[in-house]
């Protein structure tokens, strides 16, 4: 008698770009080498299998043997391969072009190494639009796997997700199956009879049924607590015997077999939807806060809440761009490094071409646009890396056009969608972003010898999960559950340290402060705004020279009420790695003394370790970068990461005082809550008492050097830069 159920278990397992050497070994020890030794002698197992790009290059070059081992299990037939887009980006992020680029080098990539072909992929994050269809079946894919959430959005009720369906975009066919949140709850942290018994009593009432788990390969030893349950306790072993002992009525297959093996239940289209904790994400803060104890009341009315559940969902994944505007820093610089490389594309070398492309697509890779129950767009390396990759991307292109010459140019355009334009400096040596409708502040700083973005910052904002660093933790650590429902501190008083910023910790913004603000409330965003010059329009022009550009904002606000304007310059030199920065203000009252600040922000640069410093102008150390400075009469300050290979200098033609401090979050990851050092902020501030002239000014350069960079033959005069 033919079995009367099928289970398609589909592992995904991922290790993000720019994650830790270490931790992608650790998440190998722990969960994806495990799992094989203890899948291996179930010989009448078939499992689905997508490892990310980033993941499986990495195992090819570092456990090719497990690879080996992988590729006999595909031999065999018990190991479906399934692909997708090769770095594990959001399909909505990307244009056309890449997604279908993206998979396909994929696809290639695995036909090359392990000598399958794909038919199917892992959409990443579950993120669906309904065109993706279109896209993904013109890059050679049959179906991939979605969550049943996707599925009951559309109108489907539970009884009728015992099985797979068809869905279609301009003519293009794509199969589509329903992943069980159900399942994915239970495995593997239900006893194993429960979701044997779920399975069992799902199939006696729908005979015939297809049940699909999918999710990630790493609850299976990586997250917390999981490796003794699912290894040492022997859960995985038991629940491998139980289907293997079930299999006189339940088989597990691939993707693949299933397809072969059983008609579609029909066609469906489905709408913009992920995963359900991934709607609940994506909403704005006070909306989530909302949703959470408005769902929280149904539940306490189970019957209710069963039948209003398939109507309930949150927000919409594009909007994670709106909710961190960081993360749209990084789409915009993304494709216009797309858009970019498109357009070069027969214009330039094939092999050049081909290597800006894998850089483009590597730093597409989605962990750090988002957040949810993982770091994600918090964790400094993954931002990080990026940008490294999108600036090494855009290096490759300006390389084809320029060449080795020194240059520099300056162009205008809305370069972060938001309506406004935006002005990019750009040479040989780095490249800055302005947004003079948001205050005239640089919202961007890549030095490419270092392919490093000094103003990938975070702004401290308020999260939902805030409520419960609030109210302390609530997991014992010797239990296992879900990181969804873990409240675990990863160090204490993260209580005390929640603080919000009012403005992105960007560079060149310009504060008015009462006469005796502190370190102390400024560092934590306490300090009261007295001008307007912070997020404001400020009139913009271009001075064009023949090796030297400038971009001159100015502004007509006030500060207590009192009219006055501040004109700042930004001037770059080809061939130069210095900025000079130039600051003219007028109109001010006399004898009225007035506190004006200047915030700049350097991220990338972390804190606690000791080739990590501040030191002086005269190279005096003055502490790690995660120290607190109070400085008087300052002409400047240096901050140093060693291990980068970063000197930035700031130096300051009239006497100030320096505040400078580290930026912090309290963030959630899968491992609990915890203390992340996003950036260093050096503000510059002065008490300007005018007793004669209504105008001051004052000159900063700030220069990024390479430290490993070999000495230029060449020195570009920066000191006949053009200034107000």
């Amino acid at each position: 008698m033919p079995p009367t159920a099928q289970l398609c278990l589909v592992l995904h397992n991922h290790q993000p770009i720019g994650n830790f050497d270490g931790v992608f070994e650790q998440a190998y020890q722990d969960s994806y080498l495990p799992f094989l030794d203890v899948f291996e002698p179930f010989d009448a197992l078939r499992i689905s299998l997508h490892t990310s790009g980033p993941l499986m290059l990495w195992l090819a070059d570092r456990h090719p043997e497990y690879l080996q081992r992988v590729r006999a299990l595909v031999q065999q037939g018990r190991v479906e391969i399934i692909g997708g887009p090769i770095y594990e980006p959001i399909l909505s992020m990307l244009p056309s072009r890449d997604r279908i680029g993206q998979i396909r080098a994929y696809s290639q990539w695995i036909q090359e190494h392990l000598g399958t072909k794909v038919a199917g992929m892992w959409t990443p994050e579950r993120v669906w639009e309904s065109h993706f269809a279109s896209d993904i079946a013109d890059a050679g894919i049959g179906y991939t796997v979605l969550d049943d959430f996707h599925f009951h959005a559309a109108g489907l009720p539970k009884d009728q997700l015992t099985g797979y369906y068809v869905t279609e975009e301009d003519g293009r066919l794509l199969r589509v199956f329903p992943g069980s949140e159900q399942l994915r709850y239970l495995i593997p942290f239900a006893p194993v009879d429960q979701t044997i018994d779920y399975i069992r009593g799902v199939a006696d009432q729908h005979p015939g049924s297809l049940f699909v788990f999918g999710d990630d390969g790493e609850k299976f030893g990586t997250w917390p607590d999981t490796q003794q349950h699912v290894y040492a306790d022997g859960w995985l072993s038991r629940f491998f015997t139980a289907l293997t002992d079930n299999r006189d009525w339940l088989a597990t297959s691939t993707l693949a077999e299933a397809i072969d093996s059983t008609p579609p239940k029909g066609k469906i289209y489905l709408p913009d939807c992920s995963y359900r904790e991934m709607t609940e994400w994506a909403l704005p803060v006070g909306q989530q806060v909302q949703y959470e104890d408005a769902t929280r009341q149904l539940r306490s009315d189970p019957e209710r809440w069963e039948a209003i559940q398939p109507f309930v969902r949150g927000g919409f994944w594009r909007n994670f761009k709106v909710k961190y505007p960081e993360a749209n820093e990084m789409y915009s610089r993304m494709l216009s490094v797309s858009r970019r490389l498109a357009d070069m594309k027969g214009d330039i070398e094939p092999e050049a071409w081909d290597a800006a492309a894998d850089h483009l697509y590597r730093g597409q890779c989605n962990c750090s646009y988002w957040h949810g129950a993982f770091g994600g767009i918090y964790l400094p390396h993954l931002r990080n890396a990026v940008y490294q990759h999108l600036i090494s991307a855009d290096n490759i292109l300006n390389q084809q056009r320029y060449g080795t010459t020194q240059w520099v140019e300056a162009t205008v355009e809305d370069y972060n969608f938001d309506g406004d334009q935006e002005v990019r400096l750009s040479g040989d040596q780095m490249v800055a972003w302005f947004a003079p409708a948001r205050g005239g502040r640089m919202y961007e700083l890549d030095m490419r010898s270092t392919a490093h973005n000094l103003l990938a910052t975070m702004q401290r904002q308020p999260e939902a999960y805030h409520r419960k660093v609030m109210a302390g933790p609530s997991v014992d650590g010797d239990s296992v559950a879900s990181i969804h429902d873990r409240v675990v501190f990863k160090q204490a008083g993260l209580d005390q340290l929640l603080q919000y910023d009012r403005y992105p910790r960007k560079s060149l913004m310009d504060h008015f402060l009462d006469e005796d603000a502190t370190i102390d409330a400024v560092s934590k965003a306490d300090a009261i705004e007295r001008g307007d010059f912070v997020d404001l329009p400020y009139e913009t022009k271009l001075r064009r020279a023949a090796d030297r550009i400038q971009v001159q904002m100015r502004r007509n606000g006030n500060a207590w009420g009192i009219p006055l304007s501040i004109t700042k310059a930004v001037t770059m030199a080809g061939g130069s790695d210095e900025l000079e920065i130039a600051y003219l203000l007028e109109d001010l009252p006399k004898n009225r003394p007035l506190h004006f600040a200047i915030e700049l922000n350097f991220a990338g640069l972390p804190a606690g370790a000791d080739d990590r410093y501040f030191s002086d102008r005269d190279g005096n150390r003055l502490g790690q970068l995660g120290k607190q400075l109070d400085l008087h009469d300052a002409a400047g300050i240096q901050l140093t990461d060693e291990w980068l290979g970063i000197d930035i200098g700031l130096s300051i033609d009239r006497p100030s005082g320096l505040w400078a401090f580290p930026v912090e979050t309290v963030s959630q990851s899968e491992g609990g809550f915890e203390l992340v050092h996003q950036s260093v902020c050096v503000m510059p501030h002065w008490i300007i008492n005018c007793e004669s002239e209504n105008r001051w000014a004052v000159t900063m350069r700030l220069s990024i050097r390479d430290r490993n960079a070999k000495p230029s033959s060449q020195q570009n005069d920066v000191d006949q830069a053009v200034v107000v």
